[in-house]
């Protein structure tokens, strides 16, 4: 079986949100010396962007938005992400961002499907998880040199730490060099303009379409 065949394959896996096999379709992808770079852009990326169009022409749900990101992420995190750092391959990158739920609160499925699809736009993701304290978000947007800060809130209680987030970026002096972004279900656009950020985010898929707006990439 040809590259272009096994990539296929790698696809149809993901859009079958069958988690073992696109597993098994990696393995096969790697053992046949296909560069890990591409199996990311044009196997599992690839699958991640028509699963994102489907979503948004209402063909696909929220659940297969988490089935295939869940997939995908796993794939990444245990096959790929090894084999990159060990040839020391780098993806082309749109922008950094930086990744986490708001202290007090634990949900992350949303932030989980969100991080998948911008890294299959091309961003690179620095997810730093759940519960995070506002230093935190602050901390890994300096270290990582972040062109935005993603945070989001699932739970009204927990909105104000996005709030304090823009408040310790300006305290540190980074709030001019990063972007913004929040996002939740309590979140509203007028909510992110109140607080002073910079954008808003319904869903993964418009996450995606907002990143690439704050830093004026096309398409």
């Amino acid at each position: 079986m040809g590259q272009e065949a096994v990539l296929d394959e790698l696809v149809n896996a993901v859009l079958s949100f069958d988690a073992d096999k696109v597993m098994d379709t990696v393995k096969k992808a790697l053992a046949q010396g296909i560069d890990p770079v591409k199996i990311i852009d044009d196997g599992l990326t690839k699958a991640l962007r028509i699963v994102g169009k489907k979503f948004e022409e209402g063909e696909y749900f929220l659940m297969h938005l988490v089935a295939a990101a869940e997939s995908v992420q796993k794939t990444i995190n245990e096959l790929l992400a090894p084999e990159v750092a060990k040839r020391k391959r780098q993806r082309k990158v749109l922008g950094k961002v930086v990744l986490g739920t708001v202290a007090g609160d634990i949900h992350d499925i949303g932030k989980n499907i969100v991080g998948a699809l911008l890294f299959a736009a091309g961003f690179e993701v620095f997810d730093i998880g759940k519960d995070v304290p506002t230093e935190q978000f602050v901390n890994k947007a300096k270290e990582a040199n972040a062109d935005i800060v993603g945070a989001s809130a699932l739970l009204s209680t927990s909105l104000p730490m996005q709030h304090e987030i823009v408040k310790a970026c300006e305290a540190e002096g980074i709030r001019n060099k990063v972007k913004l972004m929040f996002g939740g279900a309590p979140v509203t656009e007028e909510w992110v303009r109140e607080i002073g950020g910079d954008g808003y985010a319904e869903n993964a898929v418009e996450a995606v379409k907002a990143a690439k707006k704050l830093l004026k990439i096309q398409g």
